[in-house]
């Protein structure tokens, strides 16, 4: 159920078992660079449903999705020079970006409004599980700081728990690059002074 992973040198072989879990549409925890989230494989609508009951959250609030890099971010969402210039200086760090959606976007993971929050978490874990999968995962806290208490708080639901430490929880920045038109949503651990 709980599976330690070196976060400075991500073991491939565990990092594949991670993602077999994925492949098969399993719930997982793991560690980002904000806090442990909770995720599933983007294109598995059955995990994406089980998170949204786990949460209890309305389908019309998406969750984000974690990319393993800019190149991966230019699949999903629409990318221009000036989205393309901010995010290369910012990431991977604690960012989440509102951009427009491509139509390789889930509808369920859209807003009305065609958008998604995309991340680049710096951390090595979580990079190694997209990298690997070959597509993004979808995102929502664990509201937990260490595995111990997630696997306490949702044992039942989750496939499973991946340790890579203990995290002191601080939500991610959030800004909209629509239009080009930077807004900061949410002033969380990344550093936003460039945008106000």
């Amino acid at each position: 159920m709980i599976i330690s992973i070196n976060p400075d040198n991500p073991q491939q072989r565990l990092i594949n078992m991670v993602c077999e879990a994925l492949d098969k549409g399993g719930l997982i925890a793991y560690p980002t660079d904000t806090f442990y989230g909770m995720g599933c494989d983007l294109y598995n609508k059955k995990g994406i449903q089980r998170i949204y009951q786990l949460k209890n959250r309305p389908l019309k609030q998406p969750f984000s999705i974690i990319c393993d890099s800019l190149k991966g971010i230019s699949q999903y969402a629409k990318v221009s020079d000036f989205a393309y210039k901010t995010m290369r200086r910012l990431l991977p760090g604690p960012y989440t970006f509102i951009l427009e959606g491509t139509k390789l976007v889930p509808q369920i993971m859209l807003t009305k409004r065609k958008t998604v929050g995309i991340r680049v978490p710096a951390n090595n874990i979580c990079l190694a599980i997209v990298e690997t999968l070959g597509r993004p995962i979808i995102t929502t806290s664990a509201i937990h700081e260490d595995p111990y208490t997630i696997k306490e708080a949702y044992e039942s639901s989750l496939e499973m728990i991946i340790d890579g430490g203990v995290l002191k929880p601080e939500p991610s920045s959030v800004i909209s690059l629509i239009d080009d038109f930077p807004e900061v949503i949410r002033e969380g651990k990344g550093d936003v002074s460039s945008f106000l």
